[in-house]
């Protein structure tokens, strides 16, 4: 596990060149170093936004399917601006697609989740 904290991991991205023609890309290795990292588990998410930058609240609610009032702590806030948020967009979908096609479909509906009927569907 140690050995863990220590990992670095590299991974080749494609990013515009600076100050040349439109649309010009290049690509480039980034290496990612997670010594210190701070993992957190959510189960809660929230975004807001304004014209310049997108905010994402994660927060663990403990009790998901209350139907009562409750107050759920943020745990981390991600602030990004537009441009990273569409690329976090276009790399989760990419993820939950190759996901759904090795393991078939998230149903969203806890309802059809728990349903037998759901299954015969």
């Amino acid at each position: 596990m140690a050995d863990d904290a220590k990992k670095k991991d590299t991974e080749a991205a494609i990013v515009e060149k600076p100050g040349e023609g439109a649309g010009e890309q290049q690509q480039v290795r980034i290496t990612l170093d997670d010594a210190g990292l701070d993992a957190a588990y959510s189960n809660f998410c929230r975004v807001t936004g304004t014209p310049e930058e997108i905010i994402v609240d994660f927060a663990l609610n403990p009790s998901p399917y209350s139907r009562q009032d409750q107050t759920i702590k943020v745990g981390q806030r991600i602030v990004m601006n537009q441009f990273t948020a569409k690329r976090l967009f276009a790399a989760l979908q990419q993820t939950i697609m190759r996901h759904e096609q090795n393991f078939g479909v998230i149903e969203l509906n806890v309802q059809r989740r728990l349903s037998p009927d759901a299954q015969k569907k």
